[in-house]
């Protein structure tokens, strides 16, 4: 069942970064202005953010099997749109919806904590997040390596049938659970604030990843960009062998899941916010021939994935060991602070290229996880 968790995840989260290596392309196809091109991201985390706030909240509410079914029936149809249309403002609203039923992954994770036993429950979830941090990084180069070999459209189709067949296999395997909150919606909607407000662990966790996460999207909007510019010249191809590379990354959830449930969440958090830090330093600091600097962005998507990948397992092994009446409204609140975060960072990566050029983008991928260090120092 962990590993149906965990590629499950893997496929569903997969859906909102296939445009993020393509947005070239894609911009080109459906007359999207350049300086615009951020929004096919942003756009994508944000409706992905909603569906935190509104739908995985229903996971305390509903029975969480068909809720999965449904959200994921839903993505399908989004990809499908994104796959046919060639309007930018068409395509825009599949990506805001493509994130919307892309949720699915998070009712999936807490599904996975209440299944696991307490003294495991970090283990557990560290190998569900790497399938799901595995489908973040794999997206890029698949969706560059299928737009080389056939369209940038084939990608959307292929995924649009494949989480369709998912939502199947998922209905088919997965047992029923029915919540017992006992609430309606609204109430249910409403206690969520009062959550926010009582949780500081919550808060602290979400403030940690929302740095580290809008550097992630930061870096990886804007990287695609760099390497196919004059500077390194690289095909599709090219920028998926350099995805590829940076999903070594994910090694570093399981270690974190396991150090988490050893009681070391502090010094985890440390390591993870100062691999974002020197990550972002490294291309600022070391010049020299093309080689090199592909070799110290190579180095750097590794290290800042390391980072991002220790930092939420360890986030979520804290949000987790809360009760487990209000774990999918936590997961929920965590997961929608981080991708605003997310949207924010991927935003400012397409007007910092486009004004400032990729060291205006590494400075302010830099300011990310030193203003988590600083929130990190009043621990």
């Amino acid at each position: 069942m962990v590993w149906l968790f965990a590629t499950a995840t893997g496929l569903i989260v997969a859906n909102l970064y296939y445009a993020q290596t393509l947005i070239g392309p894609i911009s080109r196809a459906t007359g999207l202005d350049p300086g615009a091109a951020g929004l096919i991201v942003t756009l994508t985390q944000i409706g992905y953010c909603l569906g935190l706030m509104f739908i995985v909240p229903l996971g305390d509410l509903l029975e969480n099997r068909r809720l999965i079914f449904i959200a994921l029936l839903t993505t399908s149809a989004a990809l499908l749109a994104a796959s046919f249309t060639r309007s930018a403002a068409l395509f825009l609203l599949a990506s805001f919806s493509i994130g919307l039923g892309s949720v699915a992954a998070q009712i999936v994770v807490p599904f996975a904590a209440h299944m696991s036993r307490p003294e495991t429950r970090g283990q557990t979830v560290g190998k569900v997040m790497s399938g799901l941090l595995m489908g973040i990084m794999l997206a890029r180069p698949v969706a560059s390596l299928v737009a080389d070999a056939l369209s940038w459209h084939a990608i959307f189709v292929i995924s649009a049938l494949g989480t369709a067949a998912l939502a199947f296999l998922l209905r088919a395997r997965l047992p029923q659970r029915h919540p017992g909150s006992g609430m309606h919606y609204f109430a249910l909607l409403g206690s969520m604030w009062q959550l926010l407000k009582t949780t500081p662990i919550l808060r602290r966790r979400a403030a940690y990843q929302a740095c580290m996460f809008g550097a992630f999207s930061l870096f990886w909007t804007c990287v695609s960009l760099e390497l196919t510019g004059p500077r390194f010249q690289l095909s599709q191809t090219g920028v998926a062998i350099f995805a590829l590379v940076g999903v070594a990354g994910a090694i570093a959830s399981p270690i974190a899941g396991r150090r988490a449930d050893q009681g070391k969440s502090r010094s985890n958090t440390a390591i993870a916010l100062t691999l974002g830090a020197l990550a972002f330093a490294m291309p600022l600091f070391i010049h020299g021939n093309r080689l090199l600097e592909l070799g110290v962005l190579v180095l750097t998507s590794i290290v800042l994935d390391m980072g991002v990948s220790a930092n939420l397992v360890t986030g979520q092994r804290a949000i987790f060991a809360l009760p487990a009446e209000i774990r999918s409204r936590l997961n929920g609140l965590y997961m929608a602070l981080f991708f605003m975060g997310g949207a924010l960072g991927s935003s400012l990566g397409g007007w910092m290229f486009a004004a400032h050029g990729w060291t205006g983008v590494l400075w302010a991928g830099l300011a990310f996880p030193l203003t988590a260090l600083c929130i990190f120092a009043t621990e």
